[in-house]
């Protein structure tokens, strides 16, 4: 449901307090007393059966005494009453209710969901801590300390971190746009709450304490929307929870819970923290400044080992220090005395007073070639620290009238009386450190969000097409469900690779160890033998292989070893066989393991790291949520510790990297095509300068048949692309766009006239941007598509369509182009046909389209096939075409 009947948490007009109180020491007093303590200038009502005298407070005995619904409700009444009150709410038309109320059970958490579903009352909880919209000046809390009006959100699903960041907040002047305690989620929950935060515009950053995720899908889906607008920090909780121990493959047991959010807090954009600690320095940060053009970065400092400290800290974060211009550093030559340098960092010494700091902020802050700044300060006798402060807060305040706004962040050393020079710089947006790695860590925060958000937009991206033999894929499966088994045999094993185009070697099944040197013909010596078995998850740890047989007699022999010996000491494991392959003799190869498994919150996994008999031990590993392009699975390649030796050293030649990557493309393709696929083993993957193939294999079924992917961020629906044919005749090609259509887009804009241009962004843009295009290309598929229609040389785009939905899918906006020369030839009305029809088989509520007032052949078209056209009620320019799905 998403923000639907969420904005009265932050703007509410009116307030219900169910459960509110005069006595003492109850929640419901604490509550209310912080309500009218922060002032709230909308009507309150108390809802009691014990009369409630508190002024600026209204008391009814029951809901039905309401004369009206309010915009938001706050529930502190036992928890058995909370279902009915809710119910009561919503037949009140109040569309919003905070449940503070702990102590509900399954039962009565459903029926609370159940009473309020009819009427689209959102509830937020219950158990949690409440609400805070400084703006609104709301604090529907118990906590003790309020909140100042700001630009941080923050978001958890902890009532005692909310406590623990206002009184910090408090301590240090920094204010907030909103505080929702989630607790446990029952109906809003973090997806909620980041897609409102995000559209927010007095937020400027968001704060996640996260324990756990309900929806995935949703979750990640939001955050990076949000991520893409401002910057989203998170600490997870739990961080230390164990892989299972007895996993089916060494993928299962490998990915644990943290290595597994950390990759999908990465693939939505997120920034990630160890420590509170860590998530107060970035809020210190980025309530300040959302921005950072680069990572270069100036450092100014009365004492030369101060800045030497910060230079050492900087090389963690992945920043660098600026080059001065040389028109910089010859205004510094001319104006500092002999004995400072003007090389950076800029060391200004320590007979350094307010007016030295004032002039080489000011020429630094002007040099192109610097993204941020770093002032230092030392005490001395020469000026008090809030002297220095006021210079610096002054200076930069000037620069920015200017239009020079780039991030400045402050450290005073070693000084007691610090806090009064805090004052000084907050007030002007200027956060104060006290040790020059906090500094340097801050900068490295804005650094991180940076690299978030342009991981999203502009990572390199390459798609592949894997070519696969559903049909066999399909008789594959389909045996193992027949006869009752979700394990894949071997061999089966190996044909599924291989309809997925991974190399494997060849090989031969026996029924027994009388059969195995009949096996070994048509096989080319060495020889392994494997033990086939239902009971064995991990053959060689029982002695179920064995390695470099020279003749099938030897062959035969080590299978009667084998049979025998388990037969022996674990005669509970069923034996069906043996597989008989050739040895892979490859002196310089290494050896990898790819897998997939299935997390319980996050769906499929991609698993790539050093493989062989002891691969937990090395547990070397990088982690992708699938679906990844052929870029994604090199950059996942190059993530593990073995990619170095991967790239050759002394004797041992390169390996060939882009085979691996292509084995990851199949995996990836796998989980899209599978969703019956549970987890799977490639251990190990031999590669070496001449390829790799898959020495051995191991596959898990679900238990049942699923109908559809479990995977939290959708693949590109390719199976809306289609073969149109215009009005005219005119043949060609639709498909959802990829990522790395982005170039093929540019040069279609190329052939797009001005007035189409115009009429296409609302603007008068004469060329479309990085930024643009890649919003077109780098799509989230549940929120938004665009579809690219191709000429006959399938390379040549010719028209677009994009589709942006809101999260609810209540509304959708539509926004159609076409190449200059191929107007008035049917392919708009084709086009935009086809994405109708993608928009109703995905329960869209309504389309809306937004046209200019002279924009007259697109509007003539939408009336044509259904919408109304209305005018904008803000703008008599422009038309509001509209189509109920």
């Amino acid at each position: 449901m998403s923000i639907r009947n969420l904005s009265t948490l932050l703007a509410p007009t009116d307030l219900v307090l169910v459960g509110a109180s005069s006595r003492p020491g109850t929640l419901g007093a604490m509550v209310l007393d912080n309500i009218l303590a922060a002032g709230f200038s909308g009507k309150i009502t108390v809802v009691n059966p014990h009369e409630v005298k508190r002024d600026g407070a209204t008391w009814v005995a029951s809901l039905g005494d309401l004369s009206s619904a309010a915009d938001l409700a706050v529930i502190m009444a036992p928890a058995a009453t909370v279902p009915a009150i809710v119910g009561e709410l919503g037949r009140l038309g109040t569309k919003c209710a905070v449940v503070l109320s702990a102590g509900l059970g399954p039962n009565e958490r459903q029926a609370m969901l159940d009473a309020a579903e009819p009427h689209l009352l959102r509830v937020v909880g219950p158990n949690c801590l409440g609400l805070v919209s400084p703006r609104a000046r709301l604090n529907a809390t118990f906590a003790r300390t309020p909140a100042e009006p700001g630009g941080l959100a923050l978001i958890s699903q902890s009532g005692a971190l909310v406590t623990a960041m206002l009184d910090w907040a408090e301590a240090r002047s920094i204010g907030f746009s909103g505080i929702v305690s989630v607790g446990d989620m029952a109906d809003v929950d973090i997806g909620d709450m980041l897609d409102l935060f995000a559209t927010d515009r007095a937020t400027s950053a968001i704060l996640l304490y996260l324990e756990g995720v309900t929806d995935a899908a949703k979750f990640l889906s939001a955050a990076r929307a949000a991520a893409l607008i401002k910057p989203v920090i998170a600490i997870k909780a739990g961080r230390s929870s164990a892989a299972a121990k007895a996993a089916f493959s060494h993928t299962g047991a490998l990915a644990g819970s943290d290595e597994i959010y950390r990759a999908a807090f990465e693939r939505a954009g997120i920034v990630v923290v160890e420590t509170l600690t860590e998530l107060f320095d970035a809020a210190q940060t980025l309530c300040h400044y959302r921005e950072l053009s680069g990572d270069r970065l100036s450092i100014v400092s009365n004492g030369g080992g101060a800045g030497v400290l910060a230079v050492d800290a900087l090389s963690k974060t992945g920043g660098r220090l600026a080059d001065l211009s040389e028109t910089v550093i010859a205004a510094l030559d001319r104006s500092l005395p002999r004995g400072c340098s003007s090389a950076n960092p800029i060391d200004i010494i320590g007979d350094a007073d307010p007016q030295r700091y004032r002039s080489v902020v000011a020429q630094t802050l002007r040099d192109p070639g610097i993204d941020a700044m770093l002032v230092m300060n030392c005490p001395t006798a020469l000026a008090t620290p809030v002297e220095f402060a006021t210079a610096l807060a002054e200076t930069v305040v000037a620069a920015r009238r200017e239009g020079l706004c780039k991030p400045v962040l402050a450290c005073w050393l070693g000084d007691s009386n610090a806090e009064q020079a805090r004052d000084v710089l907050e007030a002007s947006g200027i956060p104060l450190y006290a040790t020059p790695e906090g500094a340097i860590a801050g900068f490295g925060y804005l650094l991180a969000a940076r690299r978030a958000r342009t991981a999203i937009t502009d990572r390199p991206a390459a798609s592949r097409e894997v070519i696969r033999d559903l049909p066999e894929v399909w008789q594959i499966l389909a045996s193992a469900r027949n006869d009752n088994r979700t394990e894949l045999g071997e061999i089966e094993a190996k044909q599924l690779l291989a309809a997925y185009g991974i190399r494997v070697g060849p090989i031969a099944f026996a029924a027994d160890a009388h059969a195995v040197a009949a096996a070994c013909a048509g096989l080319e010596p060495p020889y392994v033998v494997k033990i086939v078995s239902p009971d064995m998850a991990h053959k060689s740890d029982l002695g179920g292989v064995a390695l470099d047989l020279p003749t099938p007699g030897a062959a035969a022999a080590a299978a009667r070893q084998m049979a025998q010996r388990l037969a022996c000491r674990h005669p509970e494991v069923r034996v069906s066989g043996f597989a008989v392959q050739e040895m892979a003799v490859k002196p310089h190869a290494h050896e990898l393991l790819v897998g997939i498994t299935t997390d319980s919150t996050f769906g499929p996994i991609l698993m790539i790291g050093a493989g062989g008999t002891a691969v937990e031990v090395m547990a070397d590993k990088a982690i992708a949520l699938p679906p990844i392009d052929h870029a994604d699975a090199l950059a996942l390649i190059g993530k593990t510790q073995i990619a170095k030796r991967l790239g050759g050293y002394r004797h041992v030649p390169p390996a060939d990297v882009e085979a691996v990557a292509r084995v990851l493309d199949a995996l990836s393709a796998m989980v899209v095509d599978l969703p019956d696929l549970a987890e799977l083993d490639i251990n190990p993957l031999l590669v070496d300068a001449h390829g790799a193939v898959a020495l051995d294999a191991r596959v898990r079924l679900t238990q049942e048949p699923q109908a559809s992917s479990q995977l939290s961020i959708r693949p590109a629906p390719m199976q809306w692309s289609a073969e149109l044919v215009a009005r005219t005749g005119r043949r060609f090609h639709v498909r959802p766009v990829r990522p790395d259509d982005e170039a093929r887009l540019a040069e279609f804009f190329e052939h797009v006239s001005p007035d189409d241009l115009r009429f296409r962004f609302l603007s008068g843009v004469t060329e479309v941007r990085h930024d643009q295009l890649a919003a077109m290309t780098r799509v989230d598929y549940r929120r938004t598509i665009t579809f690219l229609a191709f000429d006959e040389d399938n390379e040549t785009v010719i028209a677009t369509a994009m589709l942006a939905a809101e999260p609810d899918r209540a509304r959708a906006e539509i926004a159609l182009a076409t190449r200059q020369e191929l107007k008035n030839s049917g392919i708009s009305w084709s086009l935009l046909e086809h994405v109708l029809r993608y928009a109703k088989a995905e329960r869209i509520g309504k389309i809306e389209a937004i046209e200019y007032a002279d924009h007259e052949s697109a509007l003539q078209m939408e009336r044509e096939l259904g919408f109304t056209i209305a005018s904008d009620p803000d703008d008599p320019t422009i038309r509001i075409a509209t189509l109920a799905l």
